[in-house]
């Protein structure tokens, strides 16, 4: 059965993915971005784009209901831990009451159509011990505001799942890159320095914690995972989206100098410390793997190479729609 798909932030980083993720499949997509203009964000003529603030129900309302969706997958928030610091009132606007008004446009139609909702694992926060892959019973400790955003909209999806009838279904997502990523995250910050620096034939890379170990998984493989959850996940219910292997940030950077053609030097930049970083964060998706059959595909040394490679292309004059992603 091919579906209509609406997803919110569609225009963003997973976006872009998930929308050839589901093109290729043959269902129907449309969705929002902002503060963009539609016109800029390159997804095609098959995709329905709408600039809308999910701030407002009043703009987000009538373009859902009018394409009448199987699915609803909600992308649309400030996922950024430092912008989220710098940015506290707006993170819990669009993080939360963004979420409030897309649940209560759902709630209102009949029958409503099935919501994935894109939380963090940032929600779990520094737990002790740390030895062990986090899941999904897990207790929660938000350090950052972006985690407290995130875990009080979990909280209002479950609850209209129990009360209100909207079948949401809670993803957790650990780490994940690849190309089309922004340089606000780290795996693609210093991919993008790179590819700018070998322009230069080489230079000083700066970053900021190294010691810090994440789980990271291929946004390719991530979005498989959604669909796959759309498809047999239970409502009301949260799932890890990880690898389960955690990787040091020395290991990535490493990786990525080894690609490079250019020498590389490295220099620690104060701006790029976090106020409260989690040493350790990785996580169990043998509930994932249980429920949907779903294994990662993209080794992690294959991802930053092609996240590497998006960026020398971006870096020649190319376009996000002109990289295969």
């Amino acid at each position: 059965m091919n579906h209509r798909v609406f997803i919110t932030g569609a225009s963003g980083f997973v976006g872009r993915h998930l929308i050839q993720f589901l093109i290729r499949r043959g269902d129907s997509v449309a969705g929002t971005c902002f503060p963009e203009d539609p016109a800029s964000c390159q997804l095609g003529d098959n995709v329905l784009l709408e600039r809308v603030d999910i701030r407002s129900k009043d703009q987000l309302a009538p373009l859902i209901q009018d394409f009448s969706p199987h699915w609803v997958v909600h992308l649309a928030a400030i996922s950024n831990v430092r912008v989220s610091w710098e940015k506290r009132q707006e993170t819990v606007e669009i993080n939360l009451l963004g979420t409030l008004n897309l649940l209560e446009v759902l709630r209102e139609m009949i029958p409503p159509p099935r919501l994935l909702f894109v939380s963090s694992s940032d929600v779990y926060g520094i737990l002790e011990p740390t030895d062990h892959p986090l899941r999904e019973e897990d207790p929660i400790q938000v350090v950052n505001p972006y985690a407290f955003s995130k875990a009080s909209a979990e909280m209002l999806v479950r609850f209209y799942s129990q009360i209100e009838g909207v079948e949401g279904i809670i993803i957790r997502a650990f780490p994940h890159t690849g190309p089309g990523q922004s340089p606000l995250f780290v795996c693609s910050d210093w991919a993008y320095q790179i590819a700018s620096l070998e322009r230069k034939s080489g230079g000083l890379l700066n970053i900021g914690n190294l010691e810090i170990k994440r789980d990271f998984t291929d946004v390719r493989d991530v979005v498989r995972a959604y669909v796959a959850l759309l498809e047999k996940g239970q409502a009301g219910e949260i799932y890890n989206v990880c690898s389960g292997q955690p990787v040091s940030l020395q290991w990535i950077l490493d990786t990525l100098i080894s690609y490079s053609s250019s020498p590389i030097r490295i220099k620690v930049d104060p701006q790029r410390l976090r106020k409260a970083d989690i040493p350790l964060l990785y996580g169990d998706n043998t509930k994932l793997r249980t429920t949907t059959g779903w294994q990662p595909e993209y080794p992690l040394g294959q991802t930053l190479k092609d996240l590497l490679d998006y960026w020398r292309f971006q870096l020649k004059g190319g376009s996000k729609k002109g990289f295969p992603i």
